[in-house]
């Protein structure tokens, strides 16, 4: 290292990782061992090899990367031959223009990254920080196995390993080695790469009788992308749970888990969740890129119109704003976005969330805990005596927690939230069904947004056509109305589509609309009278997209067909 490792004990005193007595302790063990102080440290248990490292980055001001919580494009692998890595222990991280990210033991030697530069014809070399353990490790997985998919599993098949099901316990240890070799560990982060270049938002494992079925969720539809043999399903979910601090002696019971994850310049958060199923446990891991850009209002879908009036109640003191929909129709990045819009210095804004999607500057964010005891309901009750001006409250799922929002909004907070229901009226009829007074509901809502989540026409493919006459029919359109879809390509995989927009149907809480909650009338009803009063529907909203290039109308139908 390019500073004494001895400087470093000063930094690792004063940020508190060790004590006077721990250095005191390691000065005597040095004597007997020969060892320097910071590994005489090390083997005391005082501290570890990474904060040994990740203090002499901070010395050196050169970032430090914790490689173990890295995806590598194998492309970028290939920059760097596997003899120059392992010459100068440098591992490739991610190009941007004229710019290699590369991981290395010394950062500061002028010599390696001379010779990086020659080599790969790449003018600028930026290093970062990683231990030696780690660098090791990486060149081997990424060096030593190569290829793709099927490349890999042709390697898994020489290594014979086993088919276990949940009863067989005693082979967890066995498994539990074969899923840290280079191969395994090669082929889980395949699957999550490919996931991630395919912005996919969920994967999912799918073990059948005689193999493991591998889709990934694309703009909503689910697409398998490979088998695999029956005899890995063990050791992937074995993999995974590795890395997601699950319990791989466990595969009877569903567990729950996450894999903080870089990618390129990218940080992402993987939530993993197991089931167990006759033919073993199914996996999901819903991807969230925690780097990504919060939209704004006019970027999600809105009309002119919708866009205005819910840009209007999101500002208003006090009252209840309602999202609505089905998982995954959106409703979390909408209240994100309302969200950032309102944000500023002189509001405390705090939220409570299942889970946090999304990390958002000045906004307090709390994730449910319902084995500590925080539920909606307990958390809700918490942040109204951390003096707010307004609350996010993730779902109201039951009387109790909306009976405090209502009380909150009722005190002068503003309060968002989300219902699971098909649309806006049904939202009402909703809180009614659970026990919520009238009354209450009529004082306090102020506004229901539902939404669905289409897919966007590829541009690369888009053509103009005419729909079959039951189509027509059925929107009450003139014949040879023309509309447009996408041929399928290769930039959208064939497909027709590349990216989502919503839709929209935005419900003003009305004098007359309080009137017919109060007097209990139906969700039907109280649509037809919205709808009189100038609210655009889902589907109306939809066919608007349709007829202006945006989607589809087989998309408007898909997500429409319930109403």
């Amino acid at each position: 290292m390019p500073i004494k490792k001895d400087a470093s004990v000063d930094i690792l005193l004063a940020k508190g990782f060790i004590t006077k007595e721990q250095v005191a302790t390691a000065k005597e063990d040095m004597k007997k061992t020969g060892l320097s102080l910071e590994k005489s440290l090390e083997k005391l248990g005082y501290i570890t090899e990474k904060d040994i490292i990740s203090t002499v980055a901070e010395s050196m001001r050169i970032p430090y990367i914790d490689l173990q919580d890295y995806l590598i494009d194998q492309e970028v692998i290939r920059l760097i031959p596997e003899d120059l890595a392992k010459k100068h222990k440098v591992v490739p991280l991610f190009k941007i223009e004229d710019t290699l990210t590369v991981a290395m033991v010394n950062p500061r030697d002028i010599v390696a990254l001379d010779d990086i530069r020659i080599r790969t014809k790449i003018p600028a070399i930026e290093p970062v920080l990683s231990t030696p353990k780690a660098i090791e490790l990486a060149i081997d997985q990424y060096y030593g196995v190569s290829g793709g998919i099927g490349d890999i599993i042709k390697i898994t098949d020489k290594m014979k390993v086993p088919i276990i099901s949940a009863e067989d316990l005693q082979s967890t240890e066995t498994i539990a080695k074969v899923a840290e070799e280079a191969p395994i560990i090669k082929l889980v982060n395949l699957i999550m790469m490919q996931a991630i270049k395919d912005k996919a938002s969920d994967i999912h494992i799918e073990p059948e009788e005689n193999l493991v079925r591998i889709r990934f969720r694309i703009d909503g539809i689910l697409h398998e992308t490979s088998t695999l043999p029956k005899n890995l399903q063990s050791v992937i979910a074995s993999r995974i749970k590795i890395l997601s601090k699950m319990d791989i002696a466990e595969m009877r019971k569903p567990q729950d888990g996450r894999i903080p994850l870089k990618m390129e310049n990218k940080s992402f958060d993987i939530r993993v969740s197991s089931f167990p199923t006759i033919y073993g446990e199914n996996i999901v891991l819903r991807i969230l890129d925690k780097t990504s850009v919060i939209l704004g209002l006019p970027d999600l879908g809105f009309s002119s119109s919708d866009l205005k009036e819910f840009d209007k109640i999101i500002r208003y003191p006090y009252g209840i704003i309602l999202v609505t929909g089905p998982t995954g129709s959106g409703k979390t990045t909408t209240l994100y976005s309302a969200l950032s819009t309102i944000n500023s210095m002189e509001k405390n804004i705090i939220t409570v969330e299942d889970p946090v999607e999304y990390e958002l500057p000045l906004i307090r964010q709390t994730q449910v805990n319902p084995k500590a005891g925080l539920t909606f309901a307990t958390g809700l009750r918490s942040i109204l005596r951390q003096d707010p001006d307004i609350v996010m409250v993730g779902e109201i799922r039951d009387k109790e927690t909306a009976d405090i929002a209502i009380q909150a909004s009722l005190t002068g907070h503003l309060v968002f939230s989300t219902l699971h229901t098909n649309d806006s009226a049904s939202a009402l009829t909703r809180l009614i069904d659970m026990g919520v007074e009238p009354f209450l509901i009529s004082s306090s809502v102020i506004g229901i947004l539902a939404q669905r989540l289409v897919r966007v026409i590829c541009k690369d493919c888009k053509e103009k056509y005419t729909p079959g006459a039951e189509v027509i029919k059925d929107f009450g359109l003139k014949e040879n109305t023309s509309f447009y879809r996408g041929k399928g390509c290769e930039t959208c995989k064939s497909t027709g589509y590349q990216g989502r927009i919503a839709i929209f149907e935005f419900l003003r809480m009305t004098e007359d609309i309080k009137k017919m909650v109060v007097a209990k009338v139906s969700a039907d009803e109280i649509k037809r009278k919205a709808a009189k009063e100038g609210m655009r529907t889902l589907r109306a909203d939809g066919l608007d997209k349709a007829r202006r290039g945006i989607t589809t109308i087989e998309e408007i139908i898909r997500v429409t067909e319930e109403m």
